[in-house]
């Protein structure tokens, strides 16, 4: 009788290993998630209404010639070629655009693709806001997108806010290379060490359900509160780490549920993946497909695929979406740079980035790290990068202008939008839709 042979860690680390490319093919990806609301009411836009997101997907299909993506029938998103534009849980709209070279070739990927939507979000009276968290709605009145896997996860999700974050919330995740085991693992700590910076200097979510909530970016806080078995730093972030110890962390977590065929089977977290390749499932054996839902539905702070994913950012606008690509671009593809942000952070231990990582919703950069505040360490981080720029010879320091203005004056966007909504807005809602729609 021929037996199947069991799913290896081995074969499991290969995944992380085929990502391995030369310095000079290294590209840049973004992926990009915006607030759709109603410009009438500036509540969150359904899914399946006359005006609703799936109806959205439908005329742009037509209008573009781009492909459904479906599950059970149901439109959840559109591809083409090696584009999408995708449904987040609450019908949040998400730009998935192929990697490029530059940011340059990005952005004019992502401003062709806004000009072709716009017409059309008109005509329904959507506007796609680039805020953090929903600005009026609450996830109590917004109900997920007909998808299997997202009414598992929210069923699952055990933390107090993690409806807030599958429905309420939108971010922006930034997408590296790397040449070799070492150089990612190198990039990876560096980026979780980077990242609680990145979420304070582009805080841009402290307005939400119609009031101010004491916190600078909710969307942060909402992560914070998740499921703290599949979020946060991987490990202690230390020098000392390898493609096989990121796949324990993945093995070791609890598994949310696995697809055969069309349909999904719940495990509700009774047995880690690392358990599902020792003894199975009821009757259900581990494969590698197991294995790369299962790694997609782990969520750090930064995530290791064949590239690396740095995920903790507020959706923002104004040119500010491409700074945060432009920190990451900078410190990451450049040798000295990465050196120096090592030097920065020689005098910082494990737990003073995990506090500071909790600290951040609320405080932003006025949060402190050791002795120093964030926003001190901030306006380094982003001299080393636009010196990088300068060394490598390009022009993509320019990507950073637009959060060099907040840095420099030791703020985030929230702290503007609260100046305002307790000023000259006077807590209008319309004036702070207007402030975030482009």
């Amino acid at each position: 009788m021929q037996t199947q042979t069991k799913l290896s860690k081995k074969e499991i680390v290969k995944l992380f290993e085929a990502g391995c490319k030369p310095k000079e093919e290294f590209n840049v990806g973004l992926e990009y998630e915006r607030l759709p609301i109603f410009s009438g009411t500036s509540k969150a836009v359904d899914y399946g209404s006359e005006f609703g997101v799936c109806n959205f997907l439908r005329n742009f299909a037509k209008e573009e010639n781009w492909d459904y993506i479906t599950d059970n029938y149901n439109i959840i998103g559109l591809k083409q070629e090696h584009d999408t534009v995708t449904l987040e849980p609450g019908c949040q709209i998400e730009l998935s655009i192929k990697p490029e070279k530059t940011i340059d070739a990005l952005k004019t990927k992502i401003d062709k693709l806004n000009k072709q939507m716009k017409p059309i979000l008109d005509k329904l009276g959507i506007n796609l806001l680039n805020y953090g968290v929903s600005p009026l709605s609450t996830h109590k009145s917004i109900n997920l997108i007909p998808k299997q896997r997202y009414h598992i996860m929210a069923k699952y999700l055990w933390g107090i806010l993690s409806d807030v974050m599958m429905r309420e919330t939108a971010g922006i995740q930034c997408c590296i290379d790397f040449e070799s085991e070492e150089d990612a693992m190198t990039k990876f700590r560096i980026a979780n060490k980077l990242t609680p910076f990145v979420t304070a200097m582009f805080a841009n979510s402290p307005i939400r359900g119609g009031v101010e909530t004491g916190y600078k970016s909710f969307r942060a806080l909402s992560w914070l509160n998740t499921d703290n078995d599949r979020c946060g730093f991987v490990g202690q972030i230390d020098n000392k780490f390898s493609f096989e110890e990121y796949v324990d962390y993945v093995l070791e977590t609890p598994m949310i549920f696995i697809n055969r065929e069309d349909d999904a089977i719940p495990l509700d977290g009774k047995i880690s993946f690392d358990e599902f390749m020792a003894n199975g499932y009821q009757g259900y054996d581990a494969d590698i497909e197991d294995f790369n839902l299962h790694a997609n539905l782990y969520f750090p702070e930064v995530r290791l695929r064949n590239f690396i994913e740095i995920r903790n950012q507020d959706c923002v606008g104004k040119g500010l979406q491409y700074s945060i690509l432009a920190i990451y671009k900078g410190i990451l593809y450049n040798k000295h740079a990465i050196e120096e942000i090592e030097e920065l952070f020689k005098d910082f231990e494990y737990r003073d980035f995990s506090e500071l990582r909790y600290n951040v919703p609320k405080s932003a950069l006025n949060s402190k790290i050791g002795k120093y505040y964030a926003k001190d360490i901030a306006k380094e981080i982003l001299y080393i990068a636009e010196k990088s720029f300068i060394e490598m010879d390009t022009d993509e320091e320019k990507f950073l202008d637009p959060i060099k203005e907040y840095t420099n004056a030791g703020i985030c966007p929230a702290d503007v939008i609260i100046r305002n909504w307790n000023g000259i807005w006077n807590k209008d809602i319309k004036k702070l839709i207007k402030f975030v729609t482009e």
